[in-house]
């Protein structure tokens, strides 16, 4: 993975502890700048929307989406502090997050998951945000037994344009089959049911509306959590929505473009 205004990669031995800002290139240092700014922008977001819900700052976690950007970035985010991050696909999070194995993040994946890459996503995924079948725990479940790691965090994705008839084809389940499916994410050996997650909809009535849809959101999520207190969380709310989901109870905001900025088309 190379980037051509790269130099070294940051966190590796040339750049120890805390010196490793000093020896950064003009290119990494322009950079590091760069995502410097723009997290200081979305942590006055997130704080303000903490504050006009009557929340606390620290309710809330930032996790930035660093699909498209090269693992220097990942490091670079790493150095400003930032503690989760995500990716949506294994082809590109499995060599990222094997460069950065020695830095102090917490890997989050957040897309779509086939069978065929779960062994490899347990490898680096502290948490998948993206259950959303009963064929997925199970290989999720077979491939944590297999590999001897800790329990896997794991959120049901829901699908919420589903409630009415919408969204065939999208990832994510309808709000009728949650409560099934986060019973069987409970009682899946290796797995642990850490909540719920969802993306504002596309379609249906809620199309458009992201504060009534993460409000739906919110009311999925009390009901999960009736039947697992320990599942509190709920993942939600992305660059252009993200006050909406804190207004709503989201505990933890996918965050990539007001970070990173505009990405390229995925190929």
């Amino acid at each position: 993975m190379t980037n051509d205004i790269y130099g070294p990669f940051p966190g590796s031995a040339r750049f120890p502890d805390a010196d490793w800002p000093a020896a950064l290139t003009e290119g990494q240092r322009a950079r590091y700048e760069e995502l410097g700014t723009n997290l200081e922008v979305v942590e006055r977001r997130i704080a303000d929307a903490c504050a006009a819900a009557g929340r606390a700052r620290d309710d809330v976690k930032l996790v930035v989406v660093t699909k498209t950007y090269p693992a220097e970035d990942t490091a670079l985010l790493a150095g400003l502090g930032v503690t989760d991050v995500a990716e949506n696909r294994d082809q590109d999070a499995a060599p990222k997050a094997e460069r950065c194995r020695n830095l102090p993040l917490d890997w989050h994946f957040v897309g779509q998951l086939q069978t065929n890459k779960v062994r490899s996503v347990v490898r680096y995924a502290n948490h998948v945000h993206s259950v959303d079948r009963l064929r997925l725990v199970q290989s999720l479940s077979a491939a944590v037994l297999g590999s001897g790691r800790p329990e896997l965090g794991c959120l049901v994705q829901v699908a919420l344009e589903k409630e009415q008839g919408e969204g065939e084809g999208r990832a994510g389940v309808a709000p009728a089959e949650v409560e099934a499916l986060a019973d069987a994410i409970a009682g899946a050996p290796g797995l642990r049911l850490d909540g719920v997650m969802t993306v504002a909809p596309l379609a249906g009535p809620l199309a458009g509306n992201p504060a009534r849809a993460f409000e739906r959101l919110a009311e999925i999520a009390t009901a999960v959590r009736a039947a697992h207190p320990a599942a509190t969380m709920v993942s939600a709310g992305m660059s252009g929505d993200l006050e909406q989901a804190v207004a709503a109870g989201a505990t933890h905001v996918r965050v990539g473009t007001a970070v990173l900025g505009v990405r390229s088309p995925l190929r």
